[in-house]
Parts: C-alpha cells; structure tokens; sequence
C-alpha cells in the first residue's frame, strides 16, 4: 500500500504539474481528473486493506437468549418463500420464525400456518402512508415481536441449521449491534458470466472494513441487536424532531421580520403583539437547546400564540363594535330607520378607512407551529430504526449504528445461500437499485459529514459511495484513446520514456496490492463489470440527484428471483454496443497508421493497446446478454 500510495501520488502531481496538453484541454482536463478519481479509489482500496481482520471463531452463544428469523418477502413465490422458512425453521438455536409478508397474500398466510411459523403484514394503519419498502417491512415487525435478536433473511437466502450458532457468541460484547455474514448464490455457473458473486467485496473488503470498525449491513444474512435498533429508533426520532422545531423557529422569525414589513405592521398595537410573539419564539429555542421537552414546548408556545391571538381577537371586536355605532350615527342622521344607499356607502367607507386587523401577522406562525409533527402523524409509526432514507435501507442503518458508538462483526463464513439474477435485465434493475440507495445516503448523509464516527469509519462508507461515480471516469477512458487514434489528438504532454517512467510502476504496483490484498480472490470479473456498467453507475447517480434535490421519485422494485428475459435482448446494452464499435473503429484506424508507418508508433502502438483493453473489458457484456439462465452441472444436475 505504501509503495502504491508513494507511486500514485508522484503520477497524479506529474500529471496535474508537468503533462497536461492546454491545446486540448476540453480531453486533457476530463482525463487527469478521471486518473485523480481512480487513485484515489485505489488509495482508499488500500486503507481498506490496511487493518484487513481475519477473525477467530467467537464464543458459544449463551443459552436462552431470544431470536427471532425474519423472512422478508413482496412478491416472491409462495414455494420459493417455503423453502427459506422450512430451513429458518430447522435452525439449531432456539428461535421463533416469521414470514413479513409485504404483499398480504392470503396463501402466503396460509402456507405459514400450514408451517407452524409466524405471519406478520401491515396493519391498517399503514394505509394511505408512507410505506418505505422493504425498511418499512422490517419496521413494522420490529414493533410487533419481541426476540432480542433478529436475524434477517431476503426470501430466496435459505440458512444453514447452524447461523445462530455460528454469530450469536459476538454479543457477549454489548457494544456489538450487528453481525453480517457473506451473501453467496448456488444457482451461478462457471464463469459467473452476470458477475453475481462478489467474493472481493464479501471476503478481503468486507474484512478491511471490519478492522477498522466498518463492516456494514448488506441487508440480509445479518443478525442485529433489537436495543440497539430501538435505541437507533427513538434518537433519530428525537433529533429529527428538534431539527424540525429548530427550522420551524429559524422560519418564525423570517415571518416576523415579513410581518412588521406589511401594511399595518407599525401600528403600537401590531408592534407590540409581534415583540411579545418574538419573545415567546426566543423562549422557546432556549428551551430547545436546554433539552426541555419537545411536545411540552411546542405545546406552550402554540398556547402563547394562540392567547395573543384572543387577545388581537378581543381589540378587533372593541374596535368594530366602534366602528357599528358610527354606522348607527349616521342611520339616525338619515332621518329615518333605515339607511339610504348612499349613508350605507359612507358607512363602508368608515369601515373600510380602518387597517387591516393585527391578526393577520400571526397566522403564519400559527401554520408554522400546527406543521410541527411531534407525533408524527403522516407516518404509520412514530419510530424508525431501519434508515427509510434511501431505496436501500442497509448501509444508511449501519452507517447510524456506528455513530452511536456500536460496534459491527463481519463473520467470513457461508451460512446461507441464495439466487441470483438469472438474466441481464435483472440483473441490471438489481444493481441499478443498490448504486441509486447508496447514492441517496451519500447524498443525504455523507459520511464525510457525520458525528460520532472515526475518520476511518468515515471513509470505509465513502469508499463505497465513491467507487459508484467511476461510471464518469469510464466515459473518459473511452473517449481519450478514441480520440487520439481517430484525430491525433494526445491529451498528455510529454514523451512515451517520461509517461512509462511514472505510470508503469504505479500500475504494477496497484495491481500487486488487488493480488496480495485479495489472497488470490478471482477479481477479473467484479473489474470488467465496475466499467462495463458505467451508464447504470452514471444513471443511478443522476437520478439518485434528482430524487433527493428535485423529489422525483425512484421507486423500488423487488429483485425477480426467476428468469425473466427468454429472449436476447440486444437492447439492454445499447450504450456499450455503440461504445464497443466506436473503439473497433478506433482500433482499425490505428493499425493502418501503424502499417503505414506513424511518426508517432508508441503513442499510437499504447493507444491502440488501451482500445483492445477496453474492447476485452466490454466483451463481457456478449455473454451476459447471451445467458439463458442456470444449468446444474455434473450429478448434481442428475
């Protein structure tokens, strides 16, 4: 990591310092800082790698403690949701099954009771709210059993009889909230032509990351302490609260501020019920910064607006109880009973002469106070503790865990198996799904930007959200070579000795540190897709902005466990098929110019080199396209 740190930094500084060709600064810009970008992800690869943690087996967990299997399921076949209760059920370790049944079907409910496992569904008050998705499945069960631990499974990952037994001894410490164990598919073939399995990330990153205290929650396979969810629950009830009686505050003083602006706002009598509102305002965010109460205070100060209110109520009345005997003046003065059309004008007149009643310059505040919802009345429950932030509620929950001070175990060991996508386009919505999560949490709660956390905890999440903006990078190291072979175009300045000098090294360098750090993990694959994927990293990323900034909704879609595309659907890699023959082209070109003998033969012979790459890098996509879905193999398949 040293050596890789030490090489990285002298590429980049020569880079940003000595090579840039301004002439074509439009590519010679985008690709220094696309190089910036991928040694940085290197460089926080190796930090990862820095305190990678091989854990000792924990002790036995202690007898009669409460657990409870959470089978979270939507939409999942009723024989598919079966098979993984079947299994829950037979686990070792005393515990209570239920099925979260987010589809409330009648022959899901029925199959648990044939089972003998519980059945747990929204209740009516769900309806017409918020629903969260599968952060709102778990949620409602969590304020509906009881178990001191929870050990959640998606309903294709079925256990071995032996998970509990294998995880539960970590909560000897109290401090640990959560344990997660690798997710791994028995339905991928040789050669794993989606990329399904993920054994960097679920074995030498997931390891790095728990040696600094990291390791995250990846949304099943996961044992998690009840109390510290509900602790997680009831402080992030309370801070959101404050925050929002806090902003409600900071917006009651903007309208003050509007209000003694308005016609009338300079009258001694607005002026005075304005200060006495300021005062009850100031009061209260003193109260708020002291601890007091939320429901109390708000509850006071809407009681003080409210009695100023009666009291503006009572002068308005006084004064058009004035204002009426005038009119009753002017109707004896008429000489008759009645008023004439034209005193009944003059009338209205006198009225209409009055300013406009003081109450008008509290009503905005009356609104502001009436939004507080201390109760949280437009959600089903008060109480959260599942992160509901993002279509992915993992990483956010965890990422809140660590920064009450909890501590998470990643336990290396297979404990559960599950499907995998068995076609291009889901695998597509799949991953879709999890860069759009992470990239709602990072923009809604960087890291970088939390309390509670270590620096390094820190950056293990930002490492993670980082790595999904390389999709922008990729479009660079498409473009660059593209460019230069097709128009002669060099966005770097120097000679091929002086580039080879300072990039080589650092290349062999990182691709040490992923052999050395990896353990001999297969990583190839995991490599090809993090830049064959770039329009889903660089689509996740837009609309992730554009939900969290401009609300458009993402939705969630629940991962088919069947496959759903029978035909070849060419289409779904349209973008990298267009890619793909822009750089053939690019390749045709380059071998011309080197036949005809190019003045320029290394810079032309590295280009062309960096095309092929990315053509062997986008070849997995043929395949992918072209896969018809899981065949056993050997007696197995018998």
């Amino acid at each position: 990591m040293i050596l890789t740190v030490i090489l990285g930094v002298n590429y980049a500084a020569w880079r940003w310092l000595f090579s840039l060709n301004w002439d074509a600064w439009w590519i010679a810009i985008p690709l220094v800082v696309a190089e910036t970008y991928s040694i940085i992800d290197v460089l926080l690869f190796g930090l990862t790698m820095w305190r990678s943690r091989d854990r000792s087996s924990p002790p036995a967990p202690q007898n009669g403690l409460s657990v409870d299997v959470l089978i979270t399921t939507y939409d999942e076949s009723v024989e598919l949701v079966t098979s993984t209760a079947v299994a829950a059920r037979a686990i070792r370790y005393p515990h209570e099954t239920w099925i979260l049944d987010d589809g409330n079907r009648p022959e899901m409910q029925e199959a648990a009771s044939a089972l003998g496992v519980g059945y747990i569904t929204r209740a009516e008050g769900w309806k017409n709210r918020p629903r969260h998705a599968k952060a709102g499945n778990l949620n409602n069960a969590l304020l509906t059993t009881e178990g001191e631990f929870m050990l959640i499974l998606d309903a294709d990952q079925v256990p071995v009889p032996t998970i509990l037994d294998a995880t539960l001894g970590y909560f000897t410490d109290p401090s640990v909230a959560l344990v997660q164990t690798p997710q791994w598919f028995g339905n991928v073939p040789t050669g794993d032509p989606l990329g399904s399995q993920a054994p960097l990330f679920y074995g030498p990153i997931q390891q790095g990351k728990d040696g600094w205290n990291a390791a995250f929650f990846c949304g099943s396979n996961a044992l998690l302490r009840r109390e510290a969810l509900m602790q997680l629950g009831i402080t992030r009830y309370v801070t959101e609260v404050e925050t929002e009686v806090r902003s409600a505050l900071r917006r009651a003083d903007r309208v003050l501020a509007m209000a003694r602006r308005a016609p009338g706002g300079n009258l001694p009598i607005v002026q005075a019920a304005l200060s006495d509102v300021a005062s009850a305002i100031a009061t209260a965010r003193l109260a708020v910064a002291a601890g007091e109460p939320l429901g109390h205070l708000t509850y006071g100060l809407q009681q003080i607006i409210f009695e100023i209110s009666r009291r503006m109520v009572s002068i308005d009345l006084h004064e058009a109880s004035l204002d009426l005997a005038v009119i009753r003046e002017l109707s004896r003065g008429s000489g008759g009973p009645h008023l004439e059309l034209a005193d009944l004008d003059g009338g209205l007149d006198a009225l209409a002469s009055r300013d406009l009643s003081p109450l008008a310059a509290l009503e905005s505040i009356q609104g502001l106070l009436r939004s507080i919802d201390v109760d949280r009345s437009s959600e089903a429950q008060p109480l959260m503790p599942l992160a509901t932030i993002s279509v992915t509620e993992d990483m956010a929950t965890s990422m809140r865990l660590h920064a009450l001070g909890f501590k998470s175990v990643y336990h290396h060991e297979l404990l559960a198996i599950g499907l995998a996508p068995e076609d291009l386009g889901t695998m597509l919505q799949q991953r879709l799904r999890w860069a759009q999560g992470t990239m709602q949490v990072m923009i809604r709660e960087n890291p970088l930007a939390q309390r509670g956390m270590s620096l390094a905890q820190k950056l293990m999440y930002f490492s993670t959200m980082w790595s999904y903006l390389s999709g922008f990078a990729a479009l660079v190291y498409f473009a660059a070579p593209v460019i230069y072979l097709c128009f002669g175009i060099l966005p770097v300045s120097t000679t091929a000795l002086q580039f080879f000098l300072r990039f080589l090294p650092f290349m062999v360098a990182n691709q040490m540190l992923f052999v050395i750090a990896g353990h001999g993990v297969p990583t190839w694959r995991g490599q090809q897709y993090s830049l064959a994927l770039f329009p889903v990293w660089i689509r996740a990323t837009t609309s992730a902005i554009a939900n969290v900034v401009f609300h458009r909704p993402l939705g969630f879609v629940v991962t088919p466990k069947t496959r759903q595309d029978h035909g070849t659907r060419w289409s779904l890699i349209g973008v990298q098929l267009v890619t793909a023959g822009v750089l053939a082209i690019a390749a045709v070109i380059g071998v011309i110019r080197l036949l005809l003998g190019d003045d320029e033969a290394v810079g032309t012979f590295v280009n062309l080199a960096w095309v092929i790459f990315d053509l062997v890098i986008l070849s997995i996509l043929i395949s992918a396209v072209r896969y018809r879905g899981f065949q056993p193999e050997g007696p197995s398949a018998r």
